[in-house]
C-alpha cells in the first residue's frame, strides 16, 4: 500500500532538509548544558545525504556511526539482530524466537558482519578513530527506521560514551519502533510516523542505492569544510 503523496519526501536530501528543520526546532526549545557543537552521525549508506541536510541545517560537525544488520542464516536481509562499532550485538528476541532459533544459533552471522563493520570503519574512516560523544548533543540519522534494531545497536554504543543528549532522527519512522526506541534516547524525531509501515521506500520517489563512493565521496565534502569532530 502506498502512503498519501503528501507524506512522500523527493530524495533522501530533500527529505533531510525537513528533517534538519525539525531537528533545529527541538534544538531551540532546549537549554543547553554545553557550548561544544552538536555532532551529526550518519548510519551509512542511507542516512548519509540526510545526515549532510540535517548538519547543515543545525550548524554540526558531521561523522558516521556504523552498524551492520545481522540476518537470518537463510536470508540475511530479514535483519533480526545488528551490531554497532565499539558496541554488543542487539536483538530482536521476539523475532529470533519466532524462527525457532536462539541467539547463539547467530554467532555466525555476528561474526561475519563484525568483519565487514571493519571493512567499512577503514574504508569511510581509515585510520581516523571514532568521535569522542562525550558530553555532546548527538543526532544519530538515518533514512528511515522500521524494525529499529540497527538504530537501537547504534544509540546503545553511543550512550557507553555518556552524551549530554542523545537524538535519533529519521524522516519516517515506524510507529511501533519509534516506541521501543524511545526507552534507549532522549528523543526521537521524525517528519512521519504511520503505524502501518510496509516499506521505507515507498516513502521516496529516488530512493536508489547508493555505494561506498557515493558515501565517501559525501563524507569527503563535509571533512574539506573543517567539520571533522574531536575524537577520542
Amino acid at each position: 500500500m502506498w502512503p498519501p503523496e503528501h507524506e512522500r519526501f523527493a530524495d533522501r536530501t530533500a527529505a533531510g532538509h525537513m528533517l534538519g528543520d525539525a531537528v533545529a526546532e527541538h534544538l531551540r526549545g532546549r537549554a543547553t548544558t554545553t557550548a561544544k557543537q552538536p555532532l551529526v552521525l550518519a548510519l551509512p549508506k542511507g542516512g548519509v545525504p540526510v545526515a549532510v541536510a540535517v548538519a547543515d541545517a543545525i550548524g554540526a560537525e558531521f561523522d558516521l556511526v556504523i552498524s551492520r544488520k545481522i540476518g537470518l542464516p537463510w536470508q540475511s536481509d530479514h535483519g533480526v539482530g545488528a551490531i554497532a562499532e565499539n558496541g554488543p550485538a542487539v536483538f530482536d528476541l521476539s523475532a529470533v524466537a519466532a524462527v525457532g532459533l536462539s541467539v547463539s544459533d547467530l554467532s555466525p552471522a555476528v561474526q561475519r558482519e563484525r568483519v565487514e563493520l571493519r571493512r567499512r570503519q577503514e574504508r569511510y574512516r581509515g585510520s581516523r578513530p571514532a568521535p569522542d560523544v562525550t558530553g555532546r548533543v548527538v543526532v544519530v540519522v538515518d533514512d528511515g527506521l522500521a524494525t529499529g534494531v540497527t538504530a537501537r545497536a547504534a544509540v546503545r554504543a553511543l550512550k557507553v560514551g555518556k552524551p549530554d543528549h542523545l537524538i535519533f532522527a529519521a524522516p519516517v519512522c515506524a510507529a511501533e519502533s519509534v516506541d521501543l526506541l524511545a526507552a534507549d534516547v532522549d528523543a526521537v524525531i521524525d517528519i512521519h510516523s504511520p503505524r502501518e509501515f510496509h516499506a521505507l521506500g515507498l516513502y521516496y520517489h529516488d530512493f536508489a542505492p547508493l555505494t561506498d563512493s557515493h558515501v565517501l565521496q559525501m563524507c569527503t565534502q563535509m571533512w574539506s569544510e573543517s567539520r571533522i569532530p574531536t575524537t577520542v
